[in-house]
């Protein structure tokens, strides 16, 4: 049985002080369990990780948040190519309810990429979730799932000990919104020019 979610769709300044501090709760619990450090950057109040999204859908249910998405329109560089997308990150559904169906609910982000206007919608994800993202492509979308592509990204701050970039090789997802797949620009290499959403 499919549990009942309302959608709320916000604006990043629509979110008041105990939104954020419930949506790092869900962000610690969430991701935690992926790893202590990936629950980090959610201490306190703060609600993200890297970049701060634009927008976010989120489902809420009767014990509080219970899926996320955040949105963040960017240009990213694909080899020489700029391009504007909009980037998909910060997803989440709460570990009590994996593998309900809840995550295909996330196809009410679809009508909102329209009218954003953008050409792509663009993420990009851990080896671990493959099949969950192309099950989803199957079922709501012609999303594509492309490896071999690395991304280079800024680190959300400036630290003396790191380099001020990094390189990760996970899983590009790229979600046709006004233009057709066949319009994504082939590359070997993504340029973030910011933090990961």
């Amino acid at each position: 049985m499919r549990p009942q979610v309302q959608w709320k769709l916000c604006w990043e300044n629509e979110l008041q002080l105990s939104d954020h501090v419930e949506l790092a709760e869900f962000f610690r619990n969430t991701y935690g369990p992926t790893g202590a450090s990936n629950a980090e950057p959610f201490e306190g109040s703060r609600s993200w990780a890297g970049a701060r999204p634009e927008l976010r859908v989120i489902a809420y249910d009767s014990s509080g948040v219970a899926a996320h998405m955040g949105v963040l329109r960017r240009f990213i560089r694909v080899d020489a190519v700029d391009l504007l997308v909009a980037e998909l990150g910060l997803y989440g559904v709460r570990p009590d309810l994996e593998g309900l169906g809840i995550a295909h609910s996330i196809h009410v982000m679809l009508p909102i990429l329209q009218e954003l206007g953008v050409p792509f919608a663009f993420g990009t994800v851990r080896d671990a979730l493959r099949n969950h993202v192309e099950r989803f492509g199957r079922r709501y979308s012609p999303l594509a799932v492309l490896s071999g592509i690395r991304v280079r990204s800024t680190r959300p701050e400036a630290r003396l000990d790191l380099p001020p970039t990094r390189i990760d090789d996970a899983l590009t997802i790229v979600l046709p919104v006004g233009r057709p797949i066949s319009e994504w620009p082939t590359g070997t290499m993504i340029d973030r020019n910011g933090p990961e959403l």
